[in-house]
């Protein structure tokens, strides 16, 4: 079996003395594992950084088989943001957590688009929120998306500033101003509006953080992975 597609580079491992197990996130493939071979060598050391763009061809005798990949560098996402900490950290964390919460081998064209966009706004101004709207996305794509469109208490769309930790739905300031200790603060970035502090973007990422470790990560007995916390550790430096 045999076929061609494209994709970013997501994860590798070691495997024996020189090969390598790469997980790739493709167009029209899912989230994908094959084997490279010579892929511990110096030369595919550069190609296979998590977040470049490759050209891969997937050859196996059956469909359930592990299979090889033969890849071909498109574009290098490292070499881009190698001296922007917080945009290699946001790198980090969104290949890992795609990694770790994507099933594999299952079609996610929009996945796949949505992780094309992020790459492209690492390398401009509002690559930080664009970020957390990709978090959001994610966990909208598996199954675990939030309601901020209106008040859960009220149905107004005005004033929206908290989000319910039980329904992971909007409040309002009125229906939330006696329960705000409780509440999950709501940025107004995520609500369209254009500008985004530091503050704002730490906050995005609690809100996304919270409902990914209680829906996705906790049932699993598990914590959210070191690359996302060290991303917002350094927002709430900052």
């Amino acid at each position: 079996m045999e076929w061609e597609d494209e994709g970013y580079v997501l994860a590798v491992r070691r495997h024996g003395e020189s090969s390598a197990i790469v997980s790739l996130l493709t167009a029209e493939h899912g989230r994908h594992a094959g084997l490279v071979r010579g892929g511990q060598s110096r030369k595919n050391r550069g190609l296979l950084q998590p977040g470049n763009r490759v050209s891969v061809t997937w050859r196996a005798r059956l469909e359930e088989h592990l299979g090889s990949f033969t890849l071909e560098l498109q574009s290098s996402a490292v070499a881009a943001i190698l001296n922007a900490p917080g945009r290699l950290a946001a790198l980090s964390s969104a290949v890992t957590l795609i990694e770790q919460t994507l099933p594999e081998r299952e079609l996610s064209r929009g996945m796949f688009d949505m992780f094309n966009t992020l790459m492209d706004a690492l390398d401009g101004d509002h690559w930080a929120a664009t970020y957390v709207v990709w978090e959001l996305n994610l966990m909208m794509e598996i199954g675990f998306g939030l309601d901020l469109s209106e008040c859960a208490a009220t149905g107004t769309t005005e004033d929206l500033i908290y989000v319910s930790p039980k329904s992971g739905r909007a409040v309002c300031r009125a229906a939330g101003e006696a329960y705000k200790d409780k509440l999950l603060v709501l940025p107004a970035f995520l609500l369209g509006a254009e500008e985004a502090s530091s503050l704002d973007i730490a906050n995005g990422l609690a809100l996304s953080g919270f409902f990914l470790e209680r829906h996705v990560f906790g049932p699993r007995q598990r914590n959210l992975p070191d690359t996302r916390r060290r991303l917002a550790e350094k927002f709430s430096i900052e």
